[in-house]
C-alpha cells in the first residue's frame, strides 16, 4: 500500500533534480549518476517501480529479468551485474536500499516518490510538448503534386479552421 501510495502522490525536490545527473558515493566507491534520457536507465527506473510493490524487496536478477522486459532485450545485454551496478547508483542517490544481511533491496518511499515523478514527467508532459513544438509540415511542395496531394492539403487546411472554431490546439 506504501508504494502504490507513493505512486499516487508523485514529486521530486530541486535538489534531487539536480543532483540525480552527477556521480555519488556509495561507501567508499564512487558510482556514476542517473540520467534518464538514456534508455537503459529509462528502463531500469520503469523496473524499480514495477518491482517496488513486492513485499520483501526484489534482487538484481530480478532486476535484470524485468529491464529485458522492458527493453526487448536478450539475456547478455543487461545481466544481473548490469543490474547490481545500476541499484549502486541508485542506492547513492537514496532511491533504493539494501535490505541487511541479504542481497534484496527495497525502494524508499521519497525515492519511489521522485523516480515516479520523472518517468510521468518524461512520458505524460515533456514528450508531448516536444512532439507538438515540431513543425510536421513538409518545407515545400511536390514537384508535381497529384490530386490527391490537393485534396490532403485541402483538408488539412479545412481541418484547422474546424478546430479554430471549436477552440481545440491542433
Amino acid at each position: 500500500m506504501e508504494a502504490l501510495s507513493c505512486i499516487d502522490q508523485c514529486f521530486i525536490g530541486d535538489e534531487m533534480l539536480e543532483h540525480l545527473p552527477l556521480a555519488s558515493r556509495v561507501g567508499k566507491t564512487m558510482v556514476g549518476g542517473i540520467d534518464l534520457n538514456k534508455p537503459r536507465l529509462r528502463h531500469v527506473a520503469e523496473a524499480v517501480l514495477a518491482l517496488s510493490a513486492s513485499a520483501d524487496g526484489f534482487t538484481a536478477s530480478a532486476l535484470a529479468d524485468q529491464v529485458r522486459a522492458f527493453g526487448n532485450q536478450g539475456a547478455p545485454v543487461y545481466g544481473p551485474r548490469q543490474a547490481a551496478y545500476d541499484l549502486k547508483k541508485l542506492r547513492g542517490k537514496q532511491i533504493v536500499h539494501r535490505i541487511s544481511a541479504t542481497r534484496r533491496y527495497q525502494v524508499i518511499p521519497p525515492g519511489l516518490r521522485a523516480i515516479t515523478a520523472l518517468l510521468v514527467l518524461r512520458e505524460k508532459a515533456i514528450k508531448p510538448l516536444l512532439a507538438a513544438a515540431q513543425d510536421i509540415s513538409p518545407t515545400r511542395g511536390a514537384q508535381n503534386p497529384r490530386a490527391i496531394d490537393r485534396h490532403y492539403h485541402d483538408l488539412r487546411l479545412a481541418m484547422q479552421g474546424v478546430f479554430r472554431e471549436l477552440g481545440i490546439a491542433a
